[in-house]
């Protein structure tokens, strides 16, 4: 079962050609940054939630994100979203939002997870170019920090603890 996982989320790597992505890192970054780590976060986008309202990313200019691509089905992403919860509930009134874009779900497994752990962030469902623009997505759980002046400060591929989190973002608030 493991190597079909290992196969499953290596596959893409192997077989697309890196010359079609454009990555964050090639997006100019704002003038005095915060940070410099891996570009300038691409807010053109309006996503479909799982309840089938909008979520813009231009709505979080100015705050703190930490977008977010997981799915119901992954394991370390399912570990994850209590961390999440408290880490929005603390810091929400402080300028920081959660962004979380499901990858390969369905809106009905999203709203049923949503409230079964009490999702307190907004959720949208993953789109071809929102991918393009900060993919390719190889593997998940995958999120960015994104700083207040759209610097993305760090991209981190795996599970994220409350304390990470928290560490990532104390600088930036």
């Amino acid at each position: 079962m493991a190597a079909l996982a290992l196969a499953l989320l290596t596959f893409p790597m192997l077989t697309s050609n890196p010359g079609d992505v454009t990555h964050v890192a090639d997006i100019n970054l704002p003038e005095n940054a915060v940070c410099s780590g891996e570009g300038a976060a691409n807010y053109d986008f309006t996503l479909t939630g799982p309840d089938g309202d909008t979520v813009s990313l231009a709505d979080y200019k100015g705050q703190v994100v930490l977008l977010n691509f997981w799915g119901t089905w992954c394991p370390p992403c399912r570990v994850e979203v209590p961390a999440f919860v408290e880490v929005q509930e603390a810091y929400r009134d402080r300028g920081f939002v959660i962004v979380g874009v499901a990858v390969e779900d369905t809106a009905e497994a999203v709203r049923a997870f949503a409230s079964e752990m009490r999702i307190n962030y907004p959720l949208a469902m993953t789109q071809d170019d929102i991918e393009h623009a900060y993919g390719p997505i190889y593997g998940l759980p995958l999120s960015y920090v994104i700083a207040r002046d759209g610097s993305i400060c760090r991209k981190h591929f795996g599970e994220l603890t409350k304390e990470r989190v928290e560490k990532e973002i104390a600088g930036l608030l």
